[in-house]
């Protein structure tokens, strides 16, 4: 897979850190046996599949190894074969939303989904989906917790379909191992109602961690219209949003809270993120540019006001008690 890229030390850290932990998780499940207990090793799990999702991303971008096509390798086998996501299918996707972030079209992030993040996607809403959309700020991380499911769900149907995908049958075949692995002994060793739950809680904590992180990155920046023209610097800097706190933050979010220089540079391995953050800063105070950082609390605060402000669109403008007393008339 060739040699590590100029980091070995900080990867070698992190790779220990996680097999560590997954040792752990293995070593609890085995001693707590029929308890309860065991919801905690489900939420660990939840917790270290993130992380793993995390240096898949990296790998995807290039960062760990020197080679390209070792990074397609590890990076198929962390995201296939640990996280239970499609590798082909998250390298399409992540491609086109690098290249024109926020932009309406053109960025696949922002496409209509249960939740609408433009005005003229929560407009169209109807049925279930309205009554989802008039709330979505306030549900936004209550239905990440379907998050996880989700993405093994859009997995499989992607490997499935009849569009070319290339290393169709290894993602197949690592997605078969990663489940026989991490999901059949639950259901094998451990009551039925337990291992439900302990599927229930593990998706869960999975889907909300990987939501948070990856939501104030973009969420309630700029939206670029379709028409419009901006150079790269301004393109990816108006779009994203960094998160202060430091080595906790990039720890936690997996370099995700340096997202404009990640933007910039999505070839930099995440140690150097902080130190490319002052040369952006500085070029952007030469350029006018805005360089938007905020904490983490107040980035949430941030999407779920935008996400509630987008989803008005999808309210009856004549919604008031009289004009419904009217109507029932």
């Amino acid at each position: 897979m060739g040699l590590l890229r100029r980091t070995p030390w900080f990867y070698a850290i992190v790779g220990t850190a996680l097999a560590l932990g997954f040792a752990g998780c293995i070593t609890g499940f085995i001693l707590f046996g029929h308890s309860w207990f065991q919801l905690l090793i489900a939420g660990a799990l939840g917790i270290l599949f993130t992380q793993v999702a995390f240096l898949g991303h990296e790998a995807a971008h290039r960062q760990i190894l020197s080679s390209g096509p070792g990074n397609d390798r590890l990076a198929r086998l962390l995201a296939n074969g640990v996280v239970g996501m499609s590798y082909s299918w998250w390298t399409t996707k992540h491609t086109r939303h690098h290249a024109n972030p926020n932009k309406v079209g053109k960025d696949p992030d922002i496409e209509i989904d249960t939740i609408s993040f433009l005005d003229e996607d929560a407009a169209s809403a109807r049925g279930l989906r309205r009554w989802i959309t008039k709330r979505q700020g306030w549900l936004f991380f209550p239905l990440l917790t379907l998050e996880g499911l989700n993405l093994h769900a859009l997995a499989f149907r992607h490997l499935a379909s009849r569009e070319k995908v290339k290393g169709r049958w290894i993602e197949i075949s690592l997605l078969v191992l990663r489940f026989s692995i991490f999901v059949v002994p639950v259901f094998v060793f451990l009551p039925i109602g337990m291992a439900f739950a302990f599927a229930g809680v593990q998706l869960a904590v999975f889907g909300v961690y990987m939501g948070a992180s990856f939501a104030p990155n973009h969420k309630g920046m700029a939206i670029i219209a379709p028409d419009a023209k901006l150079d790269f610097f301004s393109k990816q800097v108006r779009t994203s949003r960094n998160i202060r706190g430091g080595w906790w933050a990039t720890w936690l979010m997996g370099g995700l809270n340096y997202q404009v220089e990640h933007h910039l540079f999505p070839n930099m391995p995440r140690p150097y993120l902080s130190h490319a953050r002052t040369i952006v800063r500085e070029q952007c105070a030469t350029l006018g540019v805005p360089y938007v950082e905020t904490s983490l609390g107040r980035s949430y605060a941030i999407v779920i006001d935008y996400l509630n402000r987008v989803g008005l669109a999808a309210r009856d403008p004549f919604d008031c008690p009289m004009v419904a007393t009217y109507r029932r008339v």
